[in-house]
């Protein structure tokens, strides 16, 4: 039974991710948990009002908090009707993170899903913060979906590794299991100036190999020093419709999260991005 946890602030963005999951993870059982934390906007509405009236705050903004939910999942259960799933609903006073990790340790999630940007959305910006702090912070997958992104029958997933790192099976599996459900090809990418594998590289290549034996993949080398540029050219002369990266210390997607931004970087993520967290858990 997949674990999926789906965080929500109720914006179209957030209403396509959860469209987007509901299909993609449709062949298996799962139970499917909507969450919405909701102490920032009472935050918001206090500092406008007296400290008395802080309570009142809290019990408005749970029950339009609990209708909304209920609202979302009325509108998935029309839209994808699957008696596989088993959808339930959270609203929770506490910060945006610090739920989606409590109810990633609590329910020992399989990926969190949530859209690139939610209802303040800037058109200008790849991901909205609230995205950027699940991904560096949640010891979990996550797959953020971009609002505009509606193909959930992925063809052609893209995993970019320099094989150095060590992977974690269970991640490993849930991509080979999306891939195997939709028939996809799993593209993987070693961008470096080197094309000899070290002994490391070789065990960690076979590792993969072994972990996506079911599946059809590909074993690609890019000679090159730009893994930015190659990366988006190898997405865009091989139509490939998710993104698949390892976040890891000292990892090029690690340089991305914590010294940059990714817009700075350069790195052209207009299609689902499923980031592998290995770390610690």
């Amino acid at each position: 039974m997949r674990k999926i946890l789906i965080p929500t602030d109720f914006s179209s963005n957030s209403l396509n991710a959860i469209k987007y999951a509901a299909e993609l993870f449709k062949h298996n059982p799962a139970e499917i948990y909507l969450l919405h934390a909701f102490a920032d906007e009472v935050y918001e509405a206090k500092s406008r009002l007296a400290d008395a009236f802080f309570d009142d705050l809290k019990d408005k903004a749970l029950a339009k908090a609990k209708e909304s939910l209920t609202n979302f999942q009325n509108k998935l259960e029309d839209i994808s009707p699957n008696p596989k799933h088993k959808i339930t609903t959270i609203a929770e006073f506490g910060l945006l993170v610090d739920a989606v990790n409590d109810w990633v340790e609590k329910e020992n999630m399989d990926v969190v899903v949530m859209g690139t940007k939610g209802e303040t959305s800037d058109k200008k910006i790849t991901f909205g913060s609230n995205t950027l702090q699940v991904i560096k912070y949640v010891k979990c997958p996550v797959l953020a979906i971009p609002e505009s992104f509606v193909d959930v029958h992925p063809n052609n997933i893209l995993l970019s590794t320099d094989f150095l790192l060590p992977y974690k099976r269970r991640e490993l599996k849930l991509v080979s299991n999306i891939a195997r459900c939709f028939a996809s090809k799993v593209n993987f990418l070693y961008i470096s100036k080197f094309s000899n594998l070290s002994l490391r590289q070789q065990d960690n290549k076979k590792f993969l190999e072994a972990s996506f034996a079911d599946n059809q993949v590909d074993f690609n080398l890019q000679k090159d020093t730009d893994v930015t540029k190659s990366i988006n050219t190898f997405i865009v002369e091989n139509d490939i419709d998710m993104l698949v990266m390892i976040n890891t210390r000292h990892s090029y997607l690690e340089n991305i999260l914590y010294q940059s931004t990714i817009e700075k970087i350069g790195l052209n993520i207009n299609i689902p991005f499923l980031v592998l967290q290995n770390l610690p858990r």
